[in-house]
């Protein structure tokens, strides 16, 4: 049972690439630490996208996120556990555990592992007393590496384009969190259904926002993320929308993001302390 004043985890999932998860991860992560929570992101994607998104060189760094999943249990003693990857960002509060392209190479060396899935979240122990919140970056894709954030995580939150083809998949998504239910015997929460991307000059933008409401319900975030390019600009040179330009309306809308899930958080807390 994890312990009452241990971190939150959430991961980041969409196997579609290009609905803004890593963005969201980076952004959400950055609001939360201005906020005043001390938060970690663990980036799972061989891109390293959220890795460089937070000013950190993935080509510098001598141990990474895949140190971490493919040698933390060796028999000497001697492997590579989350703290002794976790590097500081330009944002206070904020720290990452990075990932470089050889994590590419974990999903292969994991493979004939037995409790292979649940690599990384045999490594948390750690670190769950160190962070209000833990930020989990998925690659897009439903490999292992994002299954063994799932098993890591407590819950998600699911990025989504306001695009034609956005909720094609989602039906996969679904019962790979049901497969995670059963098989494995961790109830992953679906926090929140985030659209992404959004134009309001567009009806089918509206239109599709409406198609997630009725897909998703009362799961769909209030706050509804458009599509900004000062938030490319942010990634660009390596911080966060929040720090780079707080005024900005991508970096608000961020933050009205942050109070919802630490909204979240807080019912959450209530509820158990009252059982």
């Amino acid at each position: 049972m994890t312990p009452p004043d241990a971190a939150r985890i959430v991961a980041l999932v969409n196997q579609k690439g290009g609905c803004a998860k890593t963005t969201t991860a980076v952004n959400l992560a950055a609001c939360l630490a201005s906020s005043g929570r001390r938060t970690l992101v663990i980036d799972m994607d061989p891109q390293a996208n959220a890795t460089v998104s937070l000013g950190v060189d993935p080509a510098g760094l001598h141990r990474t996120v895949y140190h971490v999943l493919v040698d933390g249990d060796r028999d000497d003693g001697d492997g590579t556990g989350l703290l002794d990857v976790i590097v500081p960002t330009t944002v206070p509060n904020l720290v990452v555990a990075p990932a470089s392209i050889d994590l590419a190479a974990a999903e292969l060396e994991l493979a004939p592992r037995l409790g292979r899935e649940r690599a990384l979240r045999k490594r948390m122990g750690p670190v769950l007393d160190q962070y209000a919140y833990i930020i989990i970056d998925t690659p897009p894709s439903l490999g292992l590496l994002t299954l063994n954030s799932l098993v890591a995580a407590e819950g998600i939150i699911i990025p989504i384009q306001t695009h034609y083809y956005a909720l094609l998949g989602m039906r996969q998504l679904l019962r790979t969190l049901k497969m995670v239910r059963e098989e494995v015997g961790h109830t992953v929460e679906i926090l929140g259904v985030l659209p992404t991307m959004y134009d309001s000059r567009t009806n089918i933008s509206k239109e599709i926002v409406q198609g997630i409401k009725d897909f998703f319900g009362d799961k769909v975030f209030q706050t509804t993320v458009h599509f900004n390019i000062k938030l490319v600009e942010s990634s660009m040179v390596g911080v966060p929308l929040f720090i780079h330009n707080p005024a900005s309306r991508g970096a608000q809308e961020y933050m009205e993001l942050a109070r919802e899930v630490m909204k979240l958080e807080e019912r959450t807390r209530g509820a158990a302390a009252r059982t």
